[in-house]
């Protein structure tokens, strides 16, 4: 991950979050305050959206949303018993945590989105993709040809100042095609 959000920070958001919100089951809150208890778990543990998608997710509801209590999603298994992933995380403590918190307006505020990291695992729009990869390329074509019009200006003054006019003549005609092209 680029940009690793520090410990003290997802452990004092931790803390604000749950002084703030009512969870829809208790045991989460058990469940967060043991990843705070932890500075080795707490490294690990990486606040993103659309957890779904990450090979190892917690997904964890305020009272004040219409959204799943909680849910632990480990490789494609989903499940909704809280003691198995506490389990989970206890013994695999090597594992990268990414949680899903949903609660009221939490795009506003502005504690979440200091924690808020950039979840890797979304799957790419390929579309998307491609035309980002078009638009790279044609950049860079675009600049390597107003280096070589650059570089070859400088190869026509230098052509005037020796009085060079067979290179002259040859620098400009390609200069010229060089410039069709562009």
């Amino acid at each position: 991950m680029n940009n690793p959000v520090p410990v003290m920070e997802k452990r004092d958001f931790l803390k604000w979050f749950l002084d703030q919100y009512q969870l829809k089951r208790r045991e989460c809150a058990w469940l967060l305050n043991f990843l705070i208890s932890d500075d080795v778990l707490m490294e690990r543990v990486h606040f993103v959206e659309k957890a779904e998608y990450c090979p190892k997710a917690l997904l964890i509801s305020a009272n004040d949303v219409d959204s799943v209590p909680f849910a632990f999603h480990k490789n494609q298994h989903v499940t909704m018993d809280a003691e198995k992933s506490f389990h989970d995380i206890r013994l695999n403590r090597n594992e990268d945590i990414y949680i899903q918190l949903n609660f009221k307006e939490k795009q506003s505020a502005p504690q979440y989105l200091a924690i808020l990291e950039e979840n890797p695992y979304l799957p790419v729009n390929e579309k998307e993709a491609n035309v980002q990869s078009l638009i790279a390329e044609m950049v860079l074509d675009h600049s390597i040809k107003m280096y070589e019009l650059k570089m070859i200006e400088k190869e026509i003054d230098q052509a005037l100042v020796d009085k060079d006019e067979y290179t002259f003549h040859i620098l400009a005609k390609k200069y010229k095609q060089l410039k069709a092209q562009h």
